[in-house]
């Protein structure tokens, strides 16, 4: 074997391992991602501001658990932080199915605050309200026993194929105030290994077309 392929072998093993680390996904959460789209507004039909966050997800190496961090804005995450009602949180999930588009709507799989509640074990939940301004930050983690009649094994497929999202939902809209879709993020190791290796193939063919010219013009 050439050093080449040697190198392309190399390579090829290292992007092997490097695709058994972590997996990481994010969501942009936005009223506009919800089915339909809400247009958030006080008790009285005054508007209010749009409520929005993000939110990052890890599934460890041996896909039992997937931890989360997810901020929020513009949603009273205690019922004290404005005097109005319609923005108060009364449930945060995930949901999932393996049909659901951005225009649909998926059961819930995972609920961590309100109902149903599935973070329970053990329950890993922490909220932290902002201390100035309204929303606040929440945390968690979806172990293997766990779900909403189901469980983590079971809704990898639809979690890792884009086929979930996290919901907050509101007093004025139970439905879902504010959502946004899992998304992976690619590793970067994993995408420089590749690049190195599909440059490496590029230079080996260009060596053997090289080389082959030579030979016939001998």
């Amino acid at each position: 074997m050439s050093r080449a392929n040697l190198f392309v072998a190399a390579l090829c093993l290292a992007c092997a391992s490097a695709a058994q680390a972590s997996i990481i996904l994010t969501a942009n959460l936005s009223n506009a991602n919800e089915n339909p789209p809400t247009n958030p507004t006080t008790s009285t039909g005054a508007p209010r501001p749009a409520s929005f966050g993000t939110a990052t997800f890890v599934i460890n190496d041996a896909m039992t658990a997937m931890t989360f961090s997810a901020t929020i804005f513009n949603i009273d995450v205690t019922g004290t932080q404005t005097p109005d009602v319609n923005d108060n949180l009364i449930a945060a999930h995930i949901h999932a199915a393996p049909l659901v588009t951005p225009t649909t709507n998926a059961p819930v799989v995972w609920g961590f605050f309100g109902t149903p509640f599935n973070d329970n074990n053990p329950n890993d939940v922490t909220v932290t309200p902002f201390t100035t301004g309204v929303g606040g930050t929440f945390t968690g983690k979806w172990d293997m026993p766990e779900g909403n009649s189901t469980t983590l094994t079971a809704q990898l497929p639809n979690i890792l194929s884009g086929n979930s999202y996290i919901n907050f939902h509101t007093t004025q809209f139970p439905g879902g105030e504010t959502r946004g879709f899992l998304e992976i993020v690619p590793e970067p190791s994993t995408n420089l290994l590749m690049s190195l290796g599909f440059a490496s193939l590029l230079g080996a063919g260009f060596y053997k077309r090289r080389k082959a010219t030579a030979k016939a013009s001998r």
